[in-house]
């Protein structure tokens, strides 16, 4: 029976950098960080959020050849991958925290549709937009 997702992955270039990142500046924990070989299995998670995983992967073997990684490592580098979303009970207090960390933002906080926004990339490139639902906007 389906019981829901349980982990989604990045691309990532360089686990370790990845790994500093989403801890130490994102606040996420890690999860699971096991070895087979050269293939090295990593996942965060948000604290609130104990039953989905972020997969923190590399492009490479046994899942792709050079060439596609190479193709997967330069699409991440540009922004092109759909953005992550990070749900905030306040956008600019979070830009703040976040900004005072190193988190390099695409966007500045605005409002937007009733709620507020921001964008930043992890060092990779992935693309997150930071949101403070309309409720938590008034």
């Amino acid at each position: 029976m389906n019981q829901g997702i349980s982990v989604v992955g990045l691309y990532v270039d360089d686990q370790d950098e990845a790994l500093a990142f989403y801890v130490d500046k994102l606040g996420f924990r890690v999860h699971t960080d096991v070895r087979n070989g050269t293939y090295r299995w990593l996942t965060v998670q948000h604290p609130d959020q104990p039953t989905f995983q972020l997969g923190l992967f590399t492009p490479g073997p046994p899942v792709h050849d050079e060439a596609t990684a190479q193709t997967l490592r330069a699409v991440v580098a540009k922004g092109a991958m759909p953005p992550l979303i990070l749900a905030v009970a306040d956008c600019r207090a979070s830009y703040a925290q976040l900004k005072a960390k190193g988190v390099e933002f695409t966007q500045e906080p605005m409002d937007r549709f009733g709620s507020v926004d921001a964008g930043f990339r992890d060092p990779a490139g992935n693309g997150w937009k930071m949101i403070q639902s309309p409720k938590d906007a008034t």
